[in-house]
């Protein structure tokens, strides 16, 4: 299906060039002088490769339909992560490099969303949010205010975050699975 570049999103699959990409970022940027263009980061769905590519904001591109299927983690057998369709409680291989940047917040049976084109698959969608353990904390420097700034932590599953000051090593909270950013205390 033929849509204008200024209209692709993050998670959008494309064909360019004959190969399959899935789209990471996409950024409209107008220069003071021309007309507008779209940058779009991309990854190369079977060689997992990324570049940039730009389009005149007019340029048409090959958008592919993707059918989105429901499954839940199981383990990760070597480059693969292994998923089980709810309602078979068939098997199902996806690559572990299909996750990016969200690899370290997927967790044992967390439910899962796969983007298939003609079954392959394309891209993985995490829940929006996950709990996780604070395992290093910095100090509240004295007289910082819980308004004025956040402070560096480290997660549960090794990822830098940045913590109200009142937040304290052992302490769980939840976090954005899209960045690793702080959203709320856990509760309970």
């Amino acid at each position: 299906m033929k849509q204008q570049a200024n209209l692709i999103r993050a998670g959008q699959v494309i064909e360019h060039e004959g190969n399959r990409w899935t789209v990471l970022k996409q950024q409209i940027i107008t220069p003071g002088k021309g007309g507008a263009f779209i940058q779009v980061e991309m990854r190369n769905l079977k060689t997992g490769n990324k570049t940039n590519e730009r389009w005149r904001t007019a340029d048409t591109v090959e958008r592919l339909t993707t059918e989105d299927k429901d499954y839940t983690y199981s383990y990760t057998d070597g480059e693969n992560l292994v998923l089980m369709d709810g309602e078979t409680f068939e098997q199902f291989m996806v690559p572990t490099a299909i996750l990016g940047d969200q690899a370290p917040f997927l967790q044992d049976n967390m439910p899962v969303s796969i983007g298939l084109v003609e079954g392959d698959p394309v891209s993985i969608t995490l829940p929006p949010h996950v709990t996780l353990e604070i395992i290093e904390a910095d100090p509240v420097v004295k007289g910082q205010t819980a308004s004025s700034s956040y402070k560096p932590a480290k997660l549960s599953n090794g990822v830098k975050t940045l913590v109200p000051p009142f937040i304290e090593a052992g302490e769980r909270v939840v976090v954005r699975t899209e960045d690793g950013s702080y959203v709320e205390r856990a509760k309970g």
